[in-house]
């Protein structure tokens, strides 16, 4: 049987803006409050969606949460109208309303962690959407999230779905950002790596000192015993505290893998070497690794760079083509390295660079752009299937973009009841173009 990687990306929404809600986060930290282009951020996003299915590769989209989080807000004790929730919110608090505007929901690596059914116990595709504890204007995303993969992966003969995990720190857990999945190939059994910054109940494990860390060693439990992994599957791998200090808040700043292949900074984990060699030894002998020196990229560097965020997949031919970012193209060491890995790491590699600004200055390169999903044939044709991406609903996508968003927002326009119609207006159009039914709350 055939298995493919769907990759599923996210729509930026009509709220895109530069909230500096990320501690932690360099990126996200340097802009905050800066004018943000939610018109150029998504079709930014949708040229990148476009190019790999052009190539053969599965691309699904996955609608934007709605902005402001009214409903949120509504449970904080704010009422009336919406646009008096909206009002009171901005004026008794613009912080607390700047949380629930968050477009952080763009960044689908941290949707859920998924398991496909070449690895589980009964066959099935597992799915657990993220309860991203760490942050509180990312814990607003869980429930819809979870909402939005059961109508999207609805059919239960070959998807089972979990709730996220508890919303407490002790658990976090931030999804495929820190999960990664190696094998042979798609449809041959794979080996799970999970990578936490800390663990809740050991209080002698090393620590970050600038940054807070937070995938815990507790939570990737929770995630490989749900996503009903055997033991024998998982590896369980802390980050190194000085990567987390450097600004790369997720493993897949300093790392990423794809099929046999692994690319990564040689100060990304703890206990590198060893856990390199037990991977190897998993794989039996066929992962092929490309560890880069810090002498070669530092770490600042990689941050900087978001080179090791780039997207890595493997075109219907069999040939890998890494999508990174300008920026990497931009930073002479990035760029180096990425001339020698084209040379040496793998025959015929494609690299090509994508302008994702507009998400790189808030925080998230290629990877953290889309969810990775090992399907067969069967489970492909089982989702919904108007989420696929082909020219068709590309040319829908780029209308409605063009006709509902703006070019410039700042986040004060986001007290705005205009902005708040317009963005409804948006989002209920956008879930007939999609065939994806009343979603939304205000839809209700």
């Amino acid at each position: 049987m055939r298995h493919v990687e769907l990759n599923l990306d996210a729509l930026v929404g009509p709220h895109f803006n530069f909230g500096g809600l990320s501690f932690g986060n360099i990126a996200s930290e340097a802009n905050k409050m800066a004018i943000s282009n939610p018109k150029a951020a998504a079709l930014q996003g949708l040229a990148k969606m476009r190019f790999l299915a052009q190539k053969g590769i599965p691309e699904a989209v996955l609608p934007p949460h709605e902005r402001p989080a009214i409903r949120a807000l509504r449970r904080l004790g704010f009422d009336g109208c919406d646009e008096m929730v909206l009002q009171s919110a901005a004026r008794d608090c613009f912080p607390l309303l700047l949380r629930h505007c968050s477009a952080s929901s763009m960044w689908t690596a941290n949707a859920a962690t998924v398991a496909p059914s070449v690895d589980t116990l009964d066959g099935r595709v597992h799915i657990t959407p993220a309860n991203l504890a760490a942050k509180f204007h990312r814990s607003v995303e869980a429930e819809f999230t979870a909402l939005l993969l059961k109508k999207i992966f609805f059919n239960s003969k070959y998807f089972c779905h979990h709730p996220q995990l508890p919303a407490h720190a002790d658990i976090g857990d931030e999804g495929a950002a820190n999960h990664s999945r190696l094998s042979l190939s798609h449809g041959a059994r794979g080996q799970h790596l999970f990578v936490f910054g800390f663990s809740a109940l050991n209080h002698g494990m090393p620590r970050p000192k600038l940054y807070p860390a937070r995938q815990s060693l507790e939570g990737s439990r929770a995630v490989a015993r749900l996503n009903s992994l055997s033991e024998d599957q998982v590896a369980f791998v802390q980050q190194n505290p000085a990567a987390i200090d450097a600004g790369a808040f997720h493993n897949d700043v300093v790392a990423v893998g794809n099929e046999c292949f692994l690319f990564l900074h040689e100060e990304a984990w703890c206990e590198q070497q060893s856990v390199l060699h037990d991977l190897s030894k998993r794989m039996g002998g066929g992962l092929q690794i490309f560890e880069v020196s810090s002498k070669e990229l530092s770490l600042a560097d990689a941050v900087k760079s978001y080179i090791f965020n780039s997207q890595l997949v493997t075109l219907p031919t069999g040939r890998m083509i890494m999508l990174c970012p300008a920026e990497a193209r931009e930073t002479p060491e990035a760029n180096r390295l990425l001339c020698r890995l084209q040379e040496e790491a793998i025959p015929h590699l494609q690299i090509e660079t994508f302008d994702l600004r507009q998400s790189m200055r808030n925080g998230g390169g290629p990877a953290c752009l889309r969810l990775r999903i090992v399907l067969s044939d069967a489970e492909l044709a089982a989702m919904h299937q108007s989420i696929l991406l082909d020219e068709s609903l590309y040319g829908r996508l780029i209308s409605w973009v063009n006709k509902h968003y703006r070019s410039s927002l700042c986040p004060h326009d986001l007290t705005d009841p205009l902005l708040l119609r317009e963005s409804r207006e948006a989002l209920d159009e956008l879930t007939q173009i999609l065939d994806l039914g009343s979603i939304y709350f205000f839809q209700s």
